[in-house]
């Protein structure tokens, strides 16, 4: 591990140990009931933003093409992490497209003269 992170991740643990105790104030608080309310995006909307096809989509996020199609059609809706995965997909579509390994986009096939 890089020394610079080791030193963030140490200084990181130490204010929590401190927020902890009470000697210092938490500069954000997440509430769980917040994020079990938050609403699941339109995933149908979400992935034509991205401007990608069923499949691509769907293996982008991991899953499989006829759970996409279900959570489209509204005929099953995203829980647990899949919906916070689409959470994250709307509000920084940028953060998802970076974890990938390899680009989602369709390559444009060379034509033979």
């Amino acid at each position: 591990m890089r020394r610079d992170l080791f030193d963030q991740l140490v200084e990181s643990i130490k204010q929590m140990k401190a927020i902890e105790a009470g000697r210092l104030k938490a500069t954000r608080v997440v509430r769980e009931e917040d994020l079990l309310r938050a609403e699941t995006p339109d995933v149908a909307s979400l992935r034509g933003h991205f401007g990608l096809s069923q499949a691509q989509f769907a293996a982008l996020l991991g899953i499989s093409v006829d759970t996409l199609q279900n959570w489209e059609q509204g005929r099953r809706q995203p829980e647990g992490p899949a919906k916070v995965l689409l959470r994250v997909a709307a509000a920084h579509p940028e953060v998802l497209l970076s974890v990938t390994k390899r680009p989602v986009r369709q390559r444009r096939r060379r034509v033979a003269a």
